[in-house]
């Protein structure tokens, strides 16, 4: 590693205030871990994790591939079929996840400030949602390692039959750059509290947060092999996941087009698939709507996390006779938000991930200016070092664009006009997507029936962005197939055996 690669700690992080951030940072190129042990990728080569508010290199990552997940899954595979997880008790893999759980709360706050400077996002949002979250979402499936229950049937007197659930087995979990932490404990805590082993490869984009979670893991005793950790890109790491043939099943979230290619990959050995894809979520806003609850909403559904965000609200539907009032509060609220730096506490929108998401959006804006669509607040980047785009509302907007059509993955909402109830629900259905949606009325009669005809995997009313680790969450059409969180995840990580006792 030449001087020129070597990241300057100080700099990179610069605002930071955790020494145990700062030090885990400074022990950089960071490693694979594969069977218990912390190893260099087989190839030698790293990659750089940046600071998009900064564009300076942070640390200097493993670069995995094929040779890699060949390994992981062999020391994954070991553990299974030793029995070294499936076979200890329930109890016993309760107390690992609550182990696991204590140790993201006790090391939260050097958590979130990896997780900010990874990805950007603003440093409370990261303590209070993402590893908060995270440490929820282990504490909530340990309790199911022990509630996993199979049936006796009903039968002829001289047979007993009755179902087992048993761990699928060998799970690739591939996981985005938006929520790193809280979408690596999505994955891993059900897979684990079923009694599967995991290779897991979060986006290269963000990769810190999985490898320090990667050292609790050891540290709360799970057993070498149960876990193995390949950072890398997906061509290469990714790929080699989805194709692997001694791969029981992989749960994946992130694009589309990226899903749709993992599914085709599974034919090799039909494995086991999930996909938590893309969304251009509706937002209905109806006359009789609370605008003083409805705009904040509204703001959050589409600046949180600085729109990188899956179920963002990008599509606001407002019927015509409020539609100028709505724009007009919106842009007012909007212009009000701060944005900068994610260690900075005024900060309400921070960078977008990468280079390339910062070229995707601006891309996207200057498509919405072509397509006839009129920015009432943003519409451009902010010049300098960092990848800052301000909140961006377009006006003027049909259906048919698209910026109302395609996942943008930005702080860029479009405002539709719509008639009447019929005609927005014909609106808000017309998307490849369907992941999310809202509804904004007083009228319960008319937001139940709006609820049921939206064509999504979750529907808030009067209200937006909401979740419980004990719902279900996925979606429909091209946003992808399989429930995750609640009893949901449980059925996608364990598999049913029919056994019959003749007496």
């Amino acid at each position: 590693m030449s001087a020129a690669t070597t990241p300057s700690v100080e700099s990179a992080a610069r605002g930071a205030k955790s020494s145990a951030a700062i030090g885990f940072l400074s022990s950089s190129p960071k490693k694979l871990l594969i069977g218990g042990k912390w190893v260099p990728s087989k190839s030698g080569k790293t990659f750089e994790t940046i600071n998009p508010a900064n564009e300076q290199v942070l640390a200097l990552i493993a670069e995995g591939d094929k040779a890699d997940v060949d390994e992981a899954v062999k020391a994954a595979r070991k553990a299974f079929e030793e029995g070294k997880w499936s076979s200890i008790t329930p109890h016993q893999r309760t107390r690992y996840l609550l182990k696991i759980a204590e140790l993201i709360e006790q090391n939260g706050d050097e958590l979130a400030e990896l997780e900010t400077l990874d990805n950007g996002k603003p440093l409370s949002q990261a303590r209070a949602i993402d590893i908060n979250g995270s440490a929820g979402i282990f504490r909530y499936f340990a309790g199911w390692s022990t509630k996993i229950y199979g049936d006796t049937n009903p039968s002829d007197p001289s047979t007993f039959n009755f179902t087992l659930r048993e761990p699928v087995g060998v799970c690739g979990l591939i996981t985005p750059w938006n929520f790193p932490l809280m979408m690596a404990a999505q994955k891993i805590a059900p897979a684990l509290a079923c009694g599967n082993t995991v290779i897991l490869k979060p986006a290269e984009q963000t990769p810190l947060t999985a490898l320090r979670l990667g050292e609790l893991i050891q540290e709360a005793g799970i057993p070498d092999g149960v876990v193995n950790i390949v950072t890398g890109f997906g061509p290469g790491a990714g790929s080699a996941i989805s194709e692997h043939p001694d791969i029981d099943k992989v749960s994946f979230t992130g694009s589309t087009e990226v899903g749709k290619m993992i599914l085709a990959a599974s034919t090799s050995n039909l494995k086991r698939v999930s996909l938590e894809l893309g969304g251009k979520s509706p937002n209905i806003i109806f006359p009789d709507a609370d605008l003083s609850q409805a705009i904040p909403n509204a703001m959050s559904g589409v600046f949180f996390n600085s729109g990188q965000v899956c179920v963002a609200g990008t599509r606001i539907f407002v019927q015509q006779e409020m539609y100028d009032n709505f724009l007009d509060q919106f842009g007012k609220a909007a212009e009000r938000m701060t944005v900068g730096d994610g260690l900075d506490p005024k900060t309400r929108l921070g960078p977008l991930v990468s280079k390339e998401q910062f070229d995707r959006v601006k891309g996207y804006l200057a498509l919405g200016r072509k397509e006839g669509a009129r920015a009432t607040i943003g519409g451009e980047a902010i010049e300098g070092k960092g990848y800052f785009v301000k909140p961006t509302l377009f006006a003027d907007v049909n259906n048919s664009m698209r910026i109302a059509r395609e996942e943008i993955f930005g702080p860029v909402a479009a405002a539709i006009p719509f008639k009447d109830e019929t005609d927005a629900v014909l609106q808000g259905n017309d998307t490849t997507y369907g992941l999310a949606a809202a509804v904004w009325t007083k009228d319960i009669s008319r937001a139940i029936k709006v609820a049921r005809a939206l064509k999504a995997g979750t529907v808030w009313v009067n209200c937006y962005g909401l979740a419980d680790t004990s719902m279900p969450f996925g979606g429909y059409k091209q946003s992808g197939f399989g429930r995750e969180n609640g009893k949901y995840a449980i059925d996608l990580f364990t598999q049913i055996k029919s056994v019959y006792v003749k007496l």
